[in-house]
């Protein structure tokens, strides 16, 4: 079915709303609001005079092949009706329900995102059709980009109308960038072109091997393709096997089980081909554009422009081998002594970096899995060598816990046999800290104990990296947080919510995760950071948290390559002057 009915809707709405909606030309785009006694220059939103008529959206859909929709929750035909329009269809709802939970699939559709916090959750599956569903904070349009001349025509379209422009390729997004009330949409996620080298030859003076990748291609994608080349070939990309490589997960530097071994993803970057908030197509690299090129290397995501493809290094695939860890309530049901058990742990993160290491951990109140430990070039023997003083010391304490090992001939073995997949559908902030190898040596029981005190205050727990991208690879001259390279941990804090809350109880929650959840993570960690993809939109400071001192050039050059606010998301360079309001749905810039 792959969701035919509801592209049937959304062309029948489109299409009504042409032949219905017909409005009087806005003789101007500004957009001047008064909210909470505060001056706003806000962006257009249906209703106001300034929204585009409907022979401008027309327009728009005939520039891009008719591949404009208006946007329609996926789960509306679980509901009579959406907008007063009938909805409801019985296979389609049972279809929608029963990929709800699944990654892949949500990842694949126009407008979704993993995690429904940040779409007022909105619209959710339910046995109940009577029940309401809105467009909550869901995008009013979007287009499927094809091409290049796709992109520009939407970005064009927001910038010379004032409309509010969300780039989506996966939805892969903790922080909620990937949609936006009463926006526009340019999803990316067609854009599958890789081609690979074997000796690079543009600017920089790199000559190795490397892949030229669409803007669409997700990171166990990637490493399937690089694992059919001959020889086989290993790219630095994320764990999760959704995240889009070329978006923001490298906008915001890209950690990933190969970064202790070759750093960030966006060191590995060589070129990017990409087009810009004035719509001009550019290429960015060492000898064009290098101020956008430097940028562009975790410098945020939707921030400096679009990306239609990077090129970034490959390297050799190698052996690896791979380690599962856990201690759990089979073990012990002693608090204190699964405690003592993860402080043995986390207090050897920079022992397990300085081996070439990364390592990622589900971290409980009560139980702690760690899977996997990945040793890249390593065999189980000598991983097992690596991790004889996490079981000497668990085994002088009487610690109860299992580990297994694993030898495998390539690393995309591994990352096949011990990453699982990960769900779709939750509803949960998220915050977290960069630990470096600095504090971890000084302060590594503090650190441990300010964790547990975070995962007691979120009754959940967190997702654990143990990545070192300064470890073993040469710095590169880009713009992520340079206490990256002093980096051993890094972990996500998770609060869970649900789905019922009011405004006030959402603002209540991120003002808990701030304080109680993340205060003693920070607290903990002086010489840390946070980490632009995943982290605390609350973030205090989030200027000196996410980019130090690499800050104030972000700033200069989003003034430069975006003077007039086309690209926005939030807690990125520039957006301190910009706010959403009227319950998290204007936008509007400080006047």
């Amino acid at each position: 079915m792959k969701y035919t009915f509801v592209y049937q809707l959304a062309a029948s709405f489109l299409l009504s709303s042409v032949i219905a909606l017909a409005q009087t030309e806005a003789p101007t785009t500004e957009n001047i609001v008064q909210s909470g006694g505060r001056r706003y220059a806000c962006k257009c939103y249906p209703g106001d005079r300034c929204w585009p008529t409907s022979q401008k959206w027309k327009a728009l859909n005939d520039t891009v092949g008719g591949t404009i929709k208006e946007v329609i929750p996926n789960w509306a035909v679980c509901y009579n009706t959406f907008e007063g329009k009938p909805t409801y269809n019985a296979a389609a709802c049972a279809e929608a329900t029963a990929n709800f939970p699944l990654e892949q699939w949500t990842t694949d559709q126009d407008i979704l995102n993993l995690w429904i916090f940040w779409t007022n959750n909105t619209c959710l599956p339910t046995t109940n059709p009577g029940d309401t569903c809105t467009l909550g904070y869901y995008p009013e349009y979007v287009i499927r980009a094809k091409t290049k001349a796709d992109i520009k025509a939407g970005i064009d379209f927001a910038r010379n109308n004032n409309v509010r422009l969300i780039i989506r390729n996966t939805g892969h997004d903790f922080m909620g960038r990937s949609t936006g009330y009463g926006s526009l949409a340019i999803n990316t996620h067609d854009f599958k072109s890789v081609e690979f080298t074997k000796r690079y030859t543009g600017p920089g003076g790199y000559t190795g091997g490397a892949v030229t990748v669409g803007a669409g291609i997700q990171g166990r994608e990637l490493l399937r393709l690089g694992n059919q080349q001959s020889p086989k070939v290993a790219i630095v990309t994320g764990e999760c096997p959704t995240v889009g490589f070329a978006g923001g997960y490298i906008q915001g530097g890209g950690h990933g089980p190969l970064a202790t071994l070759y750093g960030l993803a966006a060191d590995q970057a060589l070129s990017f081909d990409v087009i810009t908030a004035d719509g001009v197509y550019r290429t960015a690299n060492a000898r064009e554009n290098p101020d956008l090129f430097w940028a562009l290397k975790g410098g945020g995501p939707s921030t400096f422009a679009t990306i239609v493809s990077v090129t970034v290094k490959t390297f050799p695939e190698t052996k690896a081998a791979g380690a599962v860890f856990r201690i759990n309530g089979t073990h012990t049901n002693d608090t204190e002594v699964f405690w003592k058990g993860f402080r043995a742990f986390h207090n050897l993160s920079n022992h397990y970096v300085e081996n070439g290491m990364f390592v990622y951990y589900q971290l409980l109140t009560d139980s702690l899995n760690a899977q996997p430990f990945v040793a890249p070039t390593k065999t189980a023997a000598q991983l097992k060598e690596i991790l004889k003083p996490l079981v000497d010391q668990l085994n002088s304490q009487n610690i109860p816990h299992s580990l297994t090992y694993h030898e495998y001939s390539t690393f995309f073995d591994l990352y096949i046999d011990l990453f699982a997949d990960e769900g779709s559908g939750a509803n949960m902030l998220v915050g977290g800290r960069l630990f470096t190898k600095t504090d971890i040596r000084n302060n590594g029981n503090g650190i441990v104990d300010a964790i547990r005190q975070s995962t007691e205050a979120s009754q959940y727990g967190m997702i654990g990296h143990i990545v070192g991208p300064g470890t073993g690879a040469p710095v590169v001259d880009n713009a992520i947080h340079p206490q990256w390279r002093d980096g051993s941990s890094f972990s996500i804090s998770v609060l869970l919510q649900p789905t019922n809350v009011t405004w006030a109880e959402k603002r209540a929650a991120e003002v808990f995760l701030t304080d109680q959840v993340d205060g003693p993570l920070r607290a903990a960690s002086p010489n840390g950071a946070a980490y632009v993809n995943e982290g605390n939109l609350e973030e205090p400071n989030w200027q000196q948290a996410y980019w130090g001192s690499n800050y104030p050039r972000l700033l200069s050059l989003k003034k430069k390559w975006d003077p007039k606010g086309v690209f926005y998301a939030r807690t990125t360079p520039g957006t301190e002057d910009w706010e959403v309001i009227d319950y998290g749905t204007r936008l509007c810039k400080k006047v």
